[in-house]
């Protein structure tokens, strides 16, 4: 701490700011197991806006002077550049960030550090201080959902034409292409992303103002206070709701469950490629490790280490939900752990977008294997079954005339296209012989062309949609800045 800090205060109950009723002091083991600045003290710069906004309305309701909210707001700044340059010393005897906050001030600028409490709760400053600090928070993993939808972006016009075996049921079932696989995980993030920012919508709102319970006494512009702290959606309407509600806390854990839970299905089929057996991809060595013991070994890391920490983020969710489904309304301690699970939870999300984008940036395709694959496995057999429909064959006729040839070619080690003139008559005595070239892998892929198809013009032209999508997110991101 600065040599202004001040040290825990003399009145009654140690000096806490509830200490009004009490003689003793508390059980040292119980004071340590309900404090909370070790977590709490990440909303400390929020507090400090709290506290400046605060302090303005007390000045506009004729609490403070203007030479007082002035000195209150020196001594915020003063507080603010301190901590910005040092930190919060993490054995502070403080209970918890207000404690702090009210400590530091009062060091600073004497009794208005207390008076500056005035009208409101704790209540409804941490409901304030951890909304604003989710708001900078998620917009944060909003930009990394977009930084990692711009990699499988660029992926899929490096690979817009690039053969490669789809899968259901992990069996392979029709070709589609590099380009196609990306872009339908970045369609999934996509999505992550609106409900990031409705879930944000929805958070903005500001809480302060409302008390404990009830409301304040002092006669505060609740929509100024509002405004002054940026909350678009001005101030929240029920003072019983606002110090208690945390479904903001739970919709948020969600949004980012739901993305870590699409982070771990890409990174699923990235291991999957990256293995022997499908060779796919490999995997450079900014993001990918070795063996101890087997030096041959190159592992996903990266893509394991997603696909786990997917597993925190939803037990986070379930947490958070567990937690505030028996609490009665208004405020109860209980709340004060939901930061324990939910501040990892953002840190875990966050830092999972970054290293699967560090990651895909890394990867390398081995398009002739890819190529080479595709073309196995009877993947174009529904094309076969399509041809017959054209040439008046009922599908289902066509499905099982489709699965005798299959068959057929199993038993002889060849592909459809590769089938006898003999075997072709026979069983497909509906086709001419030269209708076997459009079984070939690039009359597969091109006649997938209508929208949301994986044929290379139309994941050519769904790249360029996503470019234009990224560019509206981008200047979406400089009007907020310029708003700010």
């Amino acid at each position: 701490m600065s040599a202004q800090s001040g040290t825990p205060g003399t009145t009654p109950g140690g000096g806490q700011m509830w200490g009004g009723r009490f003689r003793g002091e508390l059980d040292p083991q119980f004071a340590a197991f309900q404090k909370s600045l070790p977590v709490d003290h990440v909303l400390a710069i929020a507090d400090l806006e709290t506290n400046l906004a605060w302090s303005e309305a007390l000045c506009d309701a004729g609490v403070f002077t203007a030479d007082e909210q002035v000195r209150v707001r020196d001594a915020i700044h003063e507080l603010a550049r301190h901590w910005e340059a040092h930190g919060i010393a993490p054995d502070d005897p403080a209970e918890d960030i207000h404690s702090l906050v009210e400590r530091e001030l009062v060091a600073r600028c004497g009794e208005l550090g207390k008076r500056i409490h005035t009208g409101r709760s704790r209540n409804d400053q941490v409901a304030t201080d951890l909304r604003l600090y989710l708001r900078d928070r998620m917009f944060a993993i909003v930009d990394g959902v977009e930084r990692l939808c711009h990699v499988l972006v660029e992926l899929a016009a490096a690979h817009a034409d690039a053969p490669i075996p789809g899968y259901t049921h992990l069996q392979r079932a029709q070709p589609i292409t590099i380009g196609h696989h990306a872009l339908a995980h970045a369609e999934a993030l996509g999505r992550d992303r609106e409900r990031l920012i409705d879930a944000i919508a929805r958070m903005d709102r500001c809480p302060l103002g409302s008390a404990a319970l009830a409301g304040t006494t002092i006669a505060v512009d609740r929509d100024a206070l509002a405004e002054r702290l940026d909350f678009t959606g001005g101030a929240t309407r029920n003072s019983l709701d606002a110090t208690s509600a945390r479904d903001h806390v739970c919709e948020l854990v969600f949004a980012c469950a739901m993305t870590m839970t699409h982070l771990s299905r890409l990174a699923e089929d990235y291991v999957f490629f990256a293995s022997f057996e499908a060779g796919f991809v490999r995997f450079g060595d900014l993001t990918s490790t070795g063996s101890s013991l087997m030096p041959q070994k190159r592992n996903p890391d990266a893509m394991e280490l997603v696909r786990g920490k997917a597993a925190r983020v939803q037990g986070a969710l379930t947490a958070i939900m567990t937690l505030v489904k028996g609490l009665p309304m208004a405020y109860n301690r209980d709340l004060q752990t939901d930061k324990e699970t939910l501040f990892p939870a953002l840190r875990e999300t966050e830092d999972c977008l970054a290293i699967t984008a560090t990651a895909l940036r890394d990867v390398v395709f081995d398009r002739e294997r890819c190529r080479r694959e595709a073309e196995r496995g009877y993947l174009n057999a529904t094309d076969l079954a399509d041809l017959l429909v054209e040439a008046g064959v009922a599908f289902r006729d066509a499905h099982e005339v489709v699965g005798r040839a299959v068959d057929r070619a199993v038993e002889l080690g060849v592909e459809l296209h590769e089938l006898p003139d003999a075997d072709w008559l026979a069983l497909l005595p509906q086709l001419p012989n030269d209708r076997r070239q459009q079984l070939a892998l690039e009359h597969v892929l091109a006649r997938r062309s209508a929208i949301g198809g994986t044929a290379p013009v139309r994941v050519a032209a769904e790249v360029e949609r996503w470019r234009g999508r990224l560019t509206e997110w981008r200047a979406d991101h400089e009007e907020e800045e310029l708003r700010a």
